[in-house]
């Protein structure tokens, strides 16, 4: 599971989750990705959750690229504890998604096989996305 080796704060403020992604909305690396249509905390499950099935569909060929990491320690009081006596022990780390932000990149696999194994990555978000492609993207079509 995704998470960070050390932090600086064990526990930090929830925070607005407000506006568009300002950095993160552009393919760097692959030529193809899903993109956040909505602003939600993701998980390190999740995110391995569709790195798994990614990688699976693609059969380990060509390349992945997971664009975002959870770094931000969420807190939780346990079970029928009452209001007050301070904030709740660090339970996960969550990362944080605005629309416009590329999760996962793909790179060295033919248009229909990204495209399939984005949409069963895309399943195991709490957000929908977007199929992007590379603007100079063109086909390569074997002829025999």
């Amino acid at each position: 599971m995704l998470q960070p080796k050390k932090v600086k704060f064990r526990r930090v403020q929830k925070g607005k989750l407000k506006g568009n992604a300002q950095r993160g909305n552009q393919l760097s690396f692959g030529s193809f990705a899903i993109k956040s249509l909505e602003t939600a905390w993701i998980t390190g499950r999740q995110i391995e959750a569709a790195r798994v099935a990614v990688t699976r569909h693609m059969q380990r060929q060509g390349q992945i690229w997971i664009r975002i990491f959870p770094d931000k320690p969420i807190t939780k009081k346990p079970a029928e504890v009452r209001m007050g006596k301070g904030k709740g022990a660090p339970e996960g780390f969550v990362a944080t998604v605005t629309p416009g932000r590329i999760l996962i990149e793909i790179e060295g696999v033919p248009f229909d096989l990204a495209k399939e194994a984005l949409r069963l990555g895309a399943q195991k978000f709490p957000v929908s996305t977007k199929f992007v492609v590379r603007r100079d993207f063109v086909e390569t079509s074997t002829i025999e």
